[in-house]
């Protein structure tokens, strides 16, 4: 849909919280987090397109990578997602046979060859986390520290309310990130969302 009724709060929230890409800078990482059915991922794909095409009249680009973790044979490996932040960059990479490592060095200079922000979405953070553990989010926090011209921030978008507590204290104080909490929709709002989809 064009408009997104009973999530103008956290449109600007997430807005205010990216601003920052579109002078150059590194916005901070986020974390949001809401029950199923609650917008996150509409206002995230919302925000981050508006973003991407408002930077287009910058000196600053933009790119957004979205990813859904629960995606099998796209996601549920961390060799799996890197080969697939590289494919949305426009490099085909073999589903297996390169050292995890060479690829993150593949990633890292496709990101570099230009001097933007990468923001990667990571949808449904949770199942990745669940399959293969917290490292490459530690890895992720580091990505900046390899680039020289690019700056990378992430967004991890989670239905587990708790997914910040499970992770390894180390992740955690790395991350830096924001957190964005979608409450779900009440009665009235769910009716008004549901009236104007039907008039579409």
């Amino acid at each position: 849909p064009n408009t997104i009724p009973h999530r103008e709060k956290q449109i600007e929230t997430l807005a205010t919280i990216l601003a920052p890409s579109l002078k150059g800078s590194k916005p901070s990482n986020v974390f949001i987090y809401g029950t199923t059915g609650t917008g996150k991922t509409l206002v995230v794909k919302y925000v981050t397109r508006e973003l991407e095409k408002t930077s287009m009249q910058t000196l600053n680009p933009i790119k957004i990578l979205y990813i859904n973790c629960k995606m099998k044979k796209i996601a549920d490996t961390e060799y799996r997602l890197i080969a697939e932040l590289c494919r949305l960059l426009g490099q085909e990479v073999p589903f297996t046979g390169l050292p995890t490592e060479q690829l993150y060095h593949m990633f890292f200079r496709l990101v570099d060859m230009k001097k933007w922000i990468v923001i990667i979405v990571l949808d449904e953070i949770d199942a990745l986390v669940k399959k293969i553990g917290d490292e490459f989010l530690y890895n992720f926090t580091r990505i900046n520290q390899e680039l020289k011209r690019a700056k990378v921030c992430f967004i991890g978008i989670t239905n587990d309310l708790n997914l910040i507590d499970v992770l390894d204290p180390r992740v955690k104080s790395s991350l830096g990130e924001e957190e964005l909490l979608f409450p779900p929709y009440n009665a009235v709002e769910l009716q008004d969302i549901l009236s104007q989809r039907a008039s579409l």
